[in-house]
């Protein structure tokens, strides 16, 4: 069982303070009856809260796959740029935020939740989960690179050794600019960036098609998103069981 105006306030209505205000105000209804009081205790799944005529059904964990556009920020806020958890409009939870970071200009899969547990499942070195993106490279992609990449990169700066654990890199085509898909088990900060870059070669786009079992539904454009299906979500939530 849970307060009221805390049930309200998880799922979006407003602060704890502000949800106190409209229940006062009678705005509220629990069962078809008002309610004036914040802290009556609600059985989440049982009883039916209402908000100005409108039903809020009370979750405990909301999971959306977001096709991230360029431009937009991994972030739950931020002053200047839109955010990818201001993209999903109908969330319930106010407390979603995204699993890993993309880049602000790379594009591609991105796990949305308020499920913390999973996120360290997923996110976790210990686990060696599959990240594949495809991108496009300025520069001629070797076979030699393929090499370097499966025995892992010194991406470290300014004298300093950082090596990259091995990587799976495929030529999807080799020219002036070439096109590769690359699967890495990390996610240090600008990883794909700085591997092409150690190798000599430029990133011009970067998008992210797999993180484990989940992979990008090609009919989301960018900036569209869905919640998981249950197939989805049995798979993602695996990997936390099997190390759990």
């Amino acid at each position: 069982m849970i307060r009221l105006d805390k049930y309200l306030a998880d799922m979006g209505a407003g602060t704890r303070q502000e949800v106190k205000h409209k229940i006062r105000k009678g705005l509220v209804s629990v069962n078809g009856e008002t309610v004036r009081s914040p802290d009556i205790k609600i059985r989440q799944g049982e009883d039916a809260v209402s908000l100005e005529g409108k039903s809020m059904e009370y979750v405990t964990y909301e999971y959306y796959m977001l096709n991230k556009p360029a431009g937009t920020v991994s972030a739950t806020e931020d002053p200047r740029d839109l955010t990818v958890v201001d993209l999903i409009l109908e969330k319930r939870r106010k407390d979603l935020f995204p699993v890993g970071r993309l880049d602000k200009d790379t594009e591609g899969l991105l796990l949305i939740t308020n499920d913390g547990a999973l996120s360290h499942s997923l996110l976790s070195p210990r686990r060696h989960v599959d990240k594949t993106y495809y991108a496009r490279i300025r520069g001629r992609v070797t076979k030699e690179d393929v090499r370097a990449f499966g025995e892992g990169l010194d991406i470290g700066e300014n004298g300093r050794e950082e090596r990259t654990m091995p990587g799976v890199l495929e030529i999807i085509a080799s020219n002036e600019e070439s096109e590769i898909r690359l699967t890495i088990q990390e996610g240090k900060y600008h990883q794909v960036k700085r591997m092409f870059q150690a190798v000599g070669k430029e990133v011009t786009y970067l998008k992210r098609e797999r993180m484990g079992p989940l992979v990008l539904d090609p009919k989301l454009h960018p900036g569209e998103y869905r919640e998981l299906t249950e197939e989805e979500l049995k798979g993602v939530k695996n990997v936390k069981n099997q190390h759990a």
